[in-house]
């Protein structure tokens, strides 16, 4: 039958977590938890980051940018979900499927390189400590933190481009919890091949250099680590070093573990399992791993709530 004949989809039906309807309340109250503490722990980050001027420098200005990046990220995917555990209501629009997917993709590619930046600032603040106020100035932070964003949004908006020109006939069920590429792709009864290739190079091209720096970045930084003479000066120096290094394991290890998975009936469960590691566990992991356990920021947090105290308390009398 030619395209013309049928009938497109105009919806489709986001199964999310119904395999466990009895369930539904508790992974409610646990997503709505999750999403008010990974809202209120990014947003406390950006406010201390403008508020407090002895925060004003690379490595907190980056800090900001990735807590502004995990509150749009989190909102693009938890609000949604929640809404289908309260009402049961699982139907979402193709160009709002289409919508969620482009703010889904450009804050997965931006903060990838995010990473890489405040891994490398990191770099250069340990094993170039010469050259780090040379190398990091304001203006280069801001050119790199645009470079950051307008290469999200390029990659994201071809694979828009090219996604928006496919057709859905149907069925409309994914398996997912988000829209995300392989599950709509198999839904289309268009060519393919063209988008499935592009993505697969932009992906590739848009993943793996950030990860490679990342990755030196933190080899480096532990190199130098071991180095130090001090035992004490190591270990709070490898505090830090690792806690960081386990959240961007976990966030590059679970993404690519969902894209080289098969996807397969068996392995589906599994796939969604991987992908809340990504979408959900480390937007709320990252304000605590990266600021609220900095002492610079903690001190910062003690300043504005003893102001705040202070003002209660001068409006009482």
């Amino acid at each position: 039958m030619s395209w013309n004949n049928q009938t497109y989809v105009t919806e489709f039906n986001l199964l999310g977590f119904g395999n466990l309807s009895e369930l539904q309340i508790l992974l409610f109250l646990l997503f709505l938890v999750i999403y008010i503490v990974t809202i209120g722990g990014n947003i406390l980050i950006i406010v201390l980051v403008v508020v407090d001027r002895h925060l004003h420098t690379p490595m907190y200005f980056f800090l900001g940018n990735l807590s502004c990046l995990e509150t749009c990220y989190s909102s693009t995917i938890l609000p949604r979900m929640l809404v289908s555990l309260l009402t049961e209501d699982r139907t979402i629009s193709v160009s709002g499927c289409i919508t969620q997917f482009y703010f889904f993709v450009l804050f997965v590619r931006v903060e990838c390189y995010l990473l890489a930046l405040m891994s490398y600032d990191r770099y250069l603040a340990k094993c170039k400590p010469l050259h780090y106020t040379g190398l990091m100035k304001v203006r280069i932070c801001l050119q790199l933190a645009v470079v950051c964003w307008m290469n999200g949004f390029i990659i994201v908006t071809i694979v828009i481009c090219l996604m928006s020109q496919l057709h859905f006939c149907g069925p409309n069920k994914i398996n997912h919890f988000l829209c995300d590429f392989t599950p709509m792709i198999k839904l289309s009864c268009s060519d393919t091949s063209l988008i499935t290739l592009v993505t697969f190079i932009l992906s590739f091209l848009g993943t793996l250099p950030p990860f490679l720096l990342t990755l030196m970045s933190y080899v480096f930084i532990i190199s130098t680590i071991l180095r130090i003479p001090s035992t004490i000066g190591r270990r709070k120096a490898f505090s830090t070093c690792s806690s960081h290094l386990i959240v961007v394991t976990i966030y590059y290890g679970t993404l690519i573990i969902v894209y080289i998975l098969p996807d397969t009936d068996t392995l589906r469960d599994l796939n969604k399992v991987f992908s809340l590691f990504y979408t959900v566990l480390t937007p709320l992991a990252n304000p605590f791993i990266y600021s609220l356990r900095n002492r610079d920021v903690k001190e910062t947090l003690r300043k504005v709530i003893s102001k705040y105290i202070k003002l209660i308390e001068i409006e009482k009398q």
